[in-house]
């Protein structure tokens, strides 16, 4: 069996010194991989499971070759357009992003070693001290990744720092539990109550995420509930109500984060050349996150705005 250190796993992102990923100051580590399809997602980048190459022509230099000559498989070429990459060739080793001096072709997602992983965290662990931070694991869906994420997380207590691992709980119940016996505490994702609403805006069933949130909760976990605010999804008075007497008769969370909805993410699709369903949308006016909030509240729940 392979040690801890030796596990490997796919990351597309490492952000350090994030302060709305959990208390303090942490180290947010961005974990390849999710089972949904929110139409909002703000990290469509972290949806497949796999390394990713990703096209930008408007940066290519005219007469540049580097990634046509630096490509082992012949997958990289140059057109009047720009860069182009024959998928039936490239096993995204990520040689050709590597050789460009402009960024117009780039790879995201990289395999790494949870030791790997760890190298980059340590070094910040006396701001973790002094703030009352650590590390997050985040994606994605970090739970697509159990053997990883549960190797991170034990050499992360191994060391004494605090983990967070922010999650949509959409993974079978043999997972949360293997993570739940080594995290510190989770965000847990919650968008909609409403079976059928669900579905329709990410896709898949929440029967086993309210299974899994319930289950947390029972076995004692530090919970925060996070809920995304988001236009013609949930921020209807019905759709309010639902989360707020559902989270009241849960009980034993530590508190409710709302996100108001904004549009950080849509520059991704652009990149990605990928559809963004939810691009009319816009941020919520102060007062209907207000008047959210105080809906929330009303269920006995301690909300705030972001985090």
């Amino acid at each position: 069996m392979a040690m801890d250190g030796e596990i490997s796993g796919i990351i597309f992102d490492i952000k350090r010194f994030a302060i709305h990923d959990g208390p303090g100051i942490r180290t947010s580590v961005f974990l390849k991989g999710c089972p949904l399809r929110c139409a909002w997602c703000h990290n469509p980048e972290g949806l497949s499971p796999e390394p990713e190459m990703v096209l930008q022509p408007h940066k290519c230099i005219a007469g540049c070759r580097f990634c046509v000559d630096a490509c082992p498989h012949g997958a990289a070429s140059v057109a009047d357009g720009g860069p182009a990459i024959d998928a039936a060739r490239c096993v995204r080793c990520g040689a050709c992003a590597a050789a460009c001096p402009t960024g117009a072709i780039q790879r995201i997602g990289r395999a790494v070693t949870a030791a790997q992983v760890m190298a980059e965290i340590e070094p910040d662990r006396i701001f973790y001290v002094e703030s009352g931070g650590g590390a997050t694991f985040t994606g994605g869906e970090p739970l697509a990744q159990p053997d990883f994420l549960c190797a991170l997380l034990a050499l992360c207590r191994e060391r004494g720092i605090d983990t967070v691992v922010d999650t949509a709980g959409c993974a079978p119940v043999e997972v949360l539990d293997r993570v739940a016996e080594l995290a510190g505490e989770f965000l847990f994702d919650l968008k909609v109550i409403d079976a059928a609403a669900h579905r329709r805006f990410t896709g898949g069933s929440n029967r086993q995420i309210l299974n899994n949130l319930e289950r947390l909760v029972h076995r004692g976990a530090r919970v925060m509930v996070r809920v995304p605010l988001l236009p013609g999804v949930n921020d209807d008075p019905a759709s309010l109500e639902a989360m707020g007497r559902y989270l009241e008769e849960l009980g034993g969370i530590t508190g409710v984060a709302l996100l108001p909805f904004h549009r950080g993410g849509g520059q991704k699709y652009i990149k990605l050349g990928r559809r963004d369903t939810f691009a009319g949308a816009v941020a919520p006016a102060p007062e209907r996150v207000a008047a959210a909030r105080a809906t929330l509240e009303r269920h006995g729940l301690t909300v705030q705005i972001g985090g």
